[in-house]
């Protein structure tokens, strides 16, 4: 009689703190205790995954993340470069040059990119696509 009691308590302990715990405040604790901000896609992915395996851990998660402010990024950091900085790395031809942009998101974000990878797929845009972001095609 003893051990299913044992058994379900120890699955509901164990169901209790995977419940409580959240990403943003697992990986960053400095975070808590912000009220708004931008949110941090990459906490966001991960509380997402909890919804995969059950709908109340990651909603749980979600709650806690949200109610803490881990789930934002620190104030004056956000994951997004100002347009004006990556012109930089745009040569007179028009071509973008991959060197300076890996610079440029190095300085800017503080995280390397594999822009030299041969996997990475570049798309050309179009002068619409620049007229939506306010850039005017300078080539």
């Amino acid at each position: 009689m003893r051990a299913p009691f044992r058994l379900i308590g120890s699955v509901l302990v164990a169901t209790l703190l995977t419940q409580v715990t959240a990403c943003g405040s697992i990986f960053y604790p400095d975070r808590r205790g912000q009220i708004d901000g931008k949110i941090d896609p990459a906490i966001a992915a991960l509380d997402a995954v909890g919804l995969l395996f059950y709908i109340i851990p990651g909603l749980i998660a979600f709650a806690v993340d949200f109610a803490t402010g881990a789930i934002y990024f620190e104030p004056g950091r956000t994951a997004q470069v100002a347009p004006e900085k990556l012109k930089e790395a745009i040569g007179a031809d028009g071509k973008v040059d991959n060197h300076k942009l890996q610079t440029i998101l190095e300085t800017e974000l503080g995280r390397s990119f594999p822009l030299d990878d041969p996997r990475l797929i570049q798309h050309k845009g179009s002068a619409q696509q620049l007229a939506m972001f306010g850039l005017q095609p300078a080539a």
